[in-house]
């Protein structure tokens, strides 16, 4: 009778495919300091941010905040930038190591790989933001006198702007891993979505008036502003405006355009 090897019987049967991927990926997620630091930052950014800006309402010489559910989640356009350096990392920072070759030769199909990516990075992303949003509101609420004026989530737009808030932070942190699959470098890729939230509006700005006016619907910093404001919107803008729901659908359809061009660069690029 001839001898099987002890290690035939190891073998795993089949081909590695999604649930081996998002295993890998949750992995390497939380094994890497940068992931900490930048949840680290943005946690920090919203809530401190926060304290900030209804300490300022406390004390200030005005004795009403108009909008006090915007006031408490002012932070969150300083956390998007924490948020889209580390979308950023999820994808770029294999690359710059060299260890996406160890990815892609334990999982030949790269759509795959970015999938897993998007789905773990996602999802963290989702939970920290609305975690972050309701804890934002609910502790500048508490900051903020009665006198000075209070929200709650029943009053109309309060609970949509706390949800809409967690949301966009969620999909700024995909937009900018679709950057990332798409350049692939570190510092490109954070220039670039650096550049479409601050940079962008400014150059709009400068345009014709016509142009501006066609234009800052669609702007990612605009969409934002939109979904944290409870009272009319309008009064922000001179120019038409999205709603809240629309504004982040908009969003929505960025991320999914840059992750399927860099779905595609990904399988027709080497690695």
């Amino acid at each position: 009778m001839t001898a099987v090897p002890a290690t035939a019987s190891s073998i795993p049967k089949g081909r590695a495919g999604l649930p081996q991927a998002l295993r890998s990926e949750w992995t390497k997620f939380w094994s890497v300091r940068s992931t900490v630091w930048s949840l680290a930052v943005t946690i920090v950014a919203v809530l401190a941010i926060c304290v900030l800006a209804t300490t300022v309402a406390t004390h200030g010489p005005h004795s009403h905040v108009e909008d006090p559910a915007r006031r408490s989640l002012t932070g969150f356009f300083l956390a998007q930038f924490a948020i889209g350096v580390l979308g950023v990392l999820v994808m770029s920072a294999e690359y710059g190591t060299g260890s996406i070759r160890s990815t892609l030769a334990a999982m030949p199909r790269r759509p795959v790989v970015l999938a897993a990516k998007v789905i773990v990075f996602g999802l963290v992303a989702l939970v920290v933001s609305e975690a972050l949003a309701f804890g934002a509101f609910f502790l500048g609420q508490t900051l903020l006198p009665v006198a000075v004026g209070r929200a709650t989530l029943g009053q109309p737009g309060v609970a949509r702007a706390v949800i809409g808030s967690g949301i966009y932070l969620a999909l700024l942190g995909l937009f900018a891993l679709g950057l990332g699959s798409i350049i692939r470098h570190t510092a490109g890729a954070i220039a670039a979505y650096a550049g479409f939230l601050l940079v962008l509006p400014i150059v709009v700005s400068a345009l014709p008036s016509s142009i501006p006016h066609a234009i800052n619907r669609y702007l990612p910093q605009n969409i934002g502003l939109t979904v944290i404001t409870t009272r009319d919107v309008n009064n922000f803008f001179s120019s038409p405006i999205f709603g809240p729901w629309a504004g982040l659908a908009i969003l929505a359809g960025y991320v999914v355009f840059l992750l399927v061009v860099g779905g595609w660069l990904m399988v027709h690029r080497d690695a």
